[in-house]
């Protein structure tokens, strides 16, 4: 017999978690149960802290990455794509990427315990009669994690639950409405705007720049058919982001990836992780070559080729791909350059072939070099980044008939990837046409934010998906299977399976239940 399978609270795996700690050994004789956790906020508090590491801990090791795959910036390595049929079906979109595809499945399952956990907060705190300021300041944050959540895996799949404590009798847990999904998100959003701080002295925590950065990133990616694409909406969010003088650019774009310079004053939100396991992330691990970990395992962009970027991605413009002469950003993301200590790799025969083409710079964590394993990769990781605003921005002017002033600032981010000096030939011209600035600003965005997380919303909003990846991706061109369902990741069927409010007919057109 089916069960809710996603709103199964987990309360009491995350009070377990260290963030929970102090208030656990406040009785420890007993668990606290459900009505003990929610009825002060001495206890719900700690408990937002416990997912913020737990929405923290979705982006750690492979899992944090695997949406970026089957994008045209980035593909798997071919010897993860020769020994894994079901995580090669991401940038396949073949038979292997189905219902029962585990890789997308951990991805699903990892984010609604967040979720439902972020859910019960809120509706709990309706009952709770403590300081209203701090009450509020709780509110914001848990609205904001669901929502952030609930607007990553809706951009995903579709339509999908709404977890809503409040509504529960009313929406169960049945896929909903796009138009009803992301209103339930623009709510949150609010409040989170209204009741967050400006500032938080803990990084882990969100402030209002960031909501509001999120809601202005909701207006301009949610599908047409939600009703809740607004330029203009979009477009006042962002600039009260970009007003509110509490972000700039770094003059160096090299200093992001510095891990000794973590939460710059380019940072809106990042998620915060160290070298120190639980706390590291693992990434290098995925992103670097094994022909580096095979020489040595202390090597700080060693790893295993989960992700590498495309040819397109990686090449200049002369030779087909992205990147223009001069550009200070290409050599900061990507790894060209595979000598270690004076020596040279090679490749080993038994591997895919690859391991030695250019590989993701961004997450390379110098502090592990002939110290710890990469497994120990701990820099930080970016959510949301001021350049990204200012970029989304720009698409807003564009959108809302200010071509000319969306040109002016692309051409301010474009700066920095000059070194602050921006040749006359590399500005971009303030009377080119909405249409080519459509065009224009999707390689931008890959220049400034590749495998940051944003390229396959990026694709799926402007419906260029399945053109683009189909041109990019090997994987994708080799197997010439996908289509534009794929727009849209299946239903896991597992959730079918255990959810009595999903039928068989709920999945997502083009997929079996398989």
């Amino acid at each position: 017999m089916k069960r809710k399978y996603i709103v199964i609270l987990t309360v009491f795996i995350i009070i377990l978690s260290g963030a929970c700690k102090d208030f656990i050994e406040e009785e420890p004789q007993t668990a606290l149960t459900e009505e003990q956790v929610f009825k002060s906020l001495d206890n719900i508090e700690p408990l937002v802290l416990g997912l913020y590491t737990s929405w923290r801990n979705v982006k750690k090791d492979r899992g944090g990455f695997m949406f970026t795959l089957g994008s045209d910036e980035a593909q798997q390595g071919a010897f993860q794509v020769m020994t894994d049929d079901r995580q090669a079906g991401l940038d396949r979109y073949n038979g292997f990427l189905t219902a029962s595809n585990t890789a997308l499945a951990q991805q699903w399952d990892s984010r609604w315990p967040v979720i439902s956990t972020a859910a019960k907060v809120i509706y709990s705190l309706q009952f709770n009669s403590e300081d209203q300021n701090r009450k509020d300041m709780i509110l914001g944050e848990a609205s904001f994690i669901r929502a952030a959540l609930t607007f990553e895996i809706a951009q995903y799949w579709g339509e999908i639950p709404i977890i809503d404590f409040e509504k529960f009798k009313e929406y169960g847990t049945r896929r909903q409405p796009l138009n009803l999904v992301y209103n339930a998100i623009r709510v949150d959003l609010e409040n989170a705007v209204s009741f967050l701080p400006d500032v938080q002295q803990d990084k882990r925590r969100a402030t209002k720049g960031a909501a509001l950065s999120l809601l202005g990133k909701l207006y301009l990616y949610a599908p047409q058919e939600s009703g809740l694409r607004d330029y203009a909406k979009a477009k006042e969010c962002f600039q009260k982001v970009i007003e509110s003088g509490r972000y700039a650019l770094v003059p160096n774009y090299a200093d992001l990836w510095n891990p000794s310079r973590p939460n710059t004053t380019e940072s809106i939100f990042e998620f915060q992780f160290n070298n120190t396991y639980p706390d590291n992330n693992q990434t290098q691990w995925q992103m670097g070559s094994r022909s580096l970990a095979e020489m040595d395992q202390y090597c700080y962009f060693g790893g295993y080729d989960l992700m590498v970027p495309t040819r397109y991605c990686y090449q200049t413009v002369s030779e087909g791909g992205l990147w223009e002469e001069g550009d200070v950003r290409k050599n900061e993301s990507i790894r060209y350059d595979f000598t270690y200590k004076g020596r040279t790799p090679v490749l080993n025969p038994t591997f895919g072939g690859d391991e030695l083409d250019p590989h993701v710079k961004k997450y390379e964590d110098t502090r592990t070099d002939g110290t710890l394993s990469f497994w120990y990769s701990g820099k930080n990781i970016f959510y949301l980044r001021y350049s990204d605003i200012l970029l989304c921005y720009a698409e807003t002017l564009n959108e809302t008939g200010n071509t000319s002033q969306a040109v002016d600032v692309v051409n301010t981010v474009r700066q920095r990837a000059w070194g602050g000096n921006l040749p006359s030939d590399k500005r971009w011209n303030n009377g080119m046409s909405q249409v080519d600035f459509r065009t224009k600003i999707l390689d931008e965005r890959m220049r400034e934010l590749c495998f940051e997380g944003w390229r396959r919303m990026d694709l799926i909003r402007s419906g260029k998906l399945v053109e683009l990846v189909k041109e990019r991706n090997r994987w994708t061109k080799e197997s010439g299977t996908i289509q534009a369902f794929h727009n849209r990741y299946p239903i896991p069927l597992q959730e079918i399976k255990q959810n009595d409010d999903i039928a068989d007919s709920d999945q997502n057109p083009g997929y079996l239940n398989q």
